[in-house]
């Protein structure tokens, strides 16, 4: 199905959108808007710590502060059909494994002398048929892992430049049947026409990841552009703890125009931001915010 370019932005509804959330849809708004493209926004609801009345407020601050999208928006729990088909593609394709590892199990194995902590250091990749059906017959319900035939893969980044990062063999389907972020945030991407993905910059470093899956699946890679975040005083990310966050406490007139500030711009409204919008003069630091 072919779309009109996108951009989107993909909350997960786990907890209220506090300031740095909202300047980060603020700034996928204008990234969208600025090139013509559509903006959507996905509701990332496939873990079980999400809840829809959470949902549904995240949806109502986006719109108090004014920010518009051309199409209702998409839940991923709908889709889970759609993630599990492409992980069948795969594995037809001989491109995945099925891995019994615990967290604390890849944690504690030794790995690569460059690969980061949390690296896949590679346990299950090679089971032979009887040690797969001894641990099957231990009780654990095997995650299913991509298998990768890179270390590496680069991303082109609007504001980062070239990017490498590391590629491991990531999991696609965790152990409960639950479609992986990774994979999903790929299918739906190319599934919506999303040829543009803004978010913070705490999530470059699964960019190569993404970025290789999607080639293995034959679909384009987007435009990067991963923004700054918003920390709090101790520049740790925002939380509760830190005050009055959220776009209620604050108040949508009041967010909105602390957002403008913090980006350099004299507007105060989004359309006025849309204005003065330039990527290229975005800060470059994260914004430290003071209740």
């Amino acid at each position: 199905m072919s779309h009109s370019p996108a951009g989107r932005f993909a909350p997960s509804p786990s907890a209220d959108l506090h300031i740095g959330n909202v300047r980060t849809a603020v700034l996928t708004w204008l990234f969208a808007r600025s090139t013509g493209r559509r903006f959507l926004v996905r509701v990332e609801d496939l873990d079980d710590r999400t809840f829809p009345e959470v949902a549904q407020r995240q949806l109502d601050d986006l719109a108090a502060v004014g920010l518009t999208w051309d199409e209702p928006p998409e839940y991923q729990a709908s889709h889970e059909d759609h993630y599990l088909a492409v992980v069948d593609e795969l594995t037809e394709r001989g491109l995945t494994f099925e891995c019994f590892c615990s967290r604390k199990d890849i944690l504690q194995a030794p790995r690569a002398p460059h690969a980061p902590e949390g690296a896949y250091p590679g346990t299950c990749r090679d089971l032979s048929d009887n040690e797969r059906a001894q641990r099957r017959a231990a009780g654990r319900p095997p995650a299913i892992r991509l298998r990768s035939d890179t270390a590496e893969y680069t991303v082109t980044d609007l504001l980062h430049g070239t990017y490498t990062g590391v590629v491991d063999d990531f999991v696609l389907r965790r152990g409960d049947n639950v479609p992986a972020y990774n994979l999903a945030v790929v299918v739906d991407d190319a599934a919506q026409g999303i040829d543009q993905v803004v978010r913070g910059d705490d999530l470059l470093p699964s960019s190569p990841r993404q970025a290789y899956l999607a080639a293995l699946l034959g679909y384009s890679q987007p435009v990067y552009a991963h923004v700054p975040l918003v920390l709090n005083a101790d520049g740790k990310r925002l939380a509760k703890r830190d005050g009055a966050v959220t776009v209620s406490e604050i108040g949508a007139e009041s967010a909105l125009a602390q957002i403008a500030a913090s980006l350099g711009y004299t507007a105060t409204t989004l359309d006025g931001m849309l204005a003065e919008f330039d990527p290229s003069q975005l800060p470059r630091d994260a914004w430290i915010f003071r209740p």
